[in-house]
């Protein structure tokens, strides 16, 4: 692999080769994340650029996009239904809505999208897959960290901040995202219309996940189904992070990752399993 990080067009050679029998778990290990960083590499570099603007873009295109409509937002409805400041609630609510949509879509399009790559032994469909994650990850990071920090500064809020909650939360929704585009990413490739449908089934929900309301505040009937929605569950533990006085019983760590295992274990072993189908297309 050359020095600069980006993915060699040679199978690699020597101690470091890949033993399907199993033997040399060390190199082989070690080389895995050889080849899983030069595809984030080069996954940054696809998507942002090389320059240094691209990288500041990346992060500042989906912060604008936040803080526009948090802008917007605070104008229809100045009194949000917890605390007094509405930009610092709809953000709690948007910003794993956001990561959750933006890994979902990246991981789904892993493979179509680096199908040149995996004519090689030495990349797999995984390898694709996580670098995608990796990527989207943490770009929301530094979009979070910036977003929050920003706002508690400009309207000079008092948080109580719990960052094991507000971590948990931000970690579900990345788990979720990766589970679900996993899958995705096998059923596109096989029913190209799913995307499709998808997209549409999956509009409604940004109004289905809590940005503008609390869990608590809705009726029985209500909560009855949406329950069963994860986001629901990631965007409660997100807000128990910033609002002390806030607690999300009601919110599951352990049903959300089980739903995001669920869909990862399945969508992993599908891409194994026809992935010389899917690569070509």
């Amino acid at each position: 692999m050359p020095a600069d990080g980006s993915l060699s067009m040679d199978a690699p050679a020597g101690p470091g080769r890949i033993d399907p029998g199993g033997g040399d778990r060390g190199p082989v290990t070690f080389q895995r994340l050889r080849v899983l960083f030069a595809m984030v590499v080069r996954e940054t570099g696809t998507k942002f650029g090389r320059s240094y603007g691209g990288y500041l873009w990346a992060i500042a295109e989906p912060l604008g996009g936040i803080l526009m409509l948090t802008l917007v937002f605070s104008f229809a409805l100045r009194r949000p239904p917890m605390g007094d400041n509405f930009a610092l609630f709809y953000a709690t609510g948007v910003i794993p809505f956001m990561l959750f949509n933006n890994v979902s879509h990246s991981v789904a399009a892993a493979v179509a999208s680096n199908r040149g790559l995996l004519r090689y032994p030495v990349v797999t469909p995984l390898d694709t897959v996580f670098s995608k994650f990796i990527l989207d990850f943490l770009t929301m990071f530094m979009v979070a960290v910036l977003l929050y920090v920003g706002l508690i500064l400009f309207f000079g809020l008092e948080v109580n901040f719990d960052a094991g909650s507000a971590a948990l939360a931000f970690v579900l929704a990345g788990f979720l995202g990766l589970g679900l585009g996993t899958l995705n990413c096998v059923l596109f490739g096989f029913f190209p219309t799913w995307r499709n449908v998808w997209n549409v089934l999956t509009r409604p929900l940004f109004l289905m996940s809590g940005m503008f309301y609390t869990f608590q505040s809705l009726p029985m009937a209500a909560q009855d189904v949406l329950w069963w929605n994860p986001l629901i569950h990631v965007v409660g533990l997100m807000r128990a992070g910033f609002y002390g006085s806030y607690e999300a019983e009601y919110a599951s760590p352990l049903y959300v990752l089980g739903v995001s295992g669920i869909l990862f274990v399945i969508g992993a072993y599908l891409l194994r399993r026809h992935a010389s189908v899917l690569i070509e297309g």
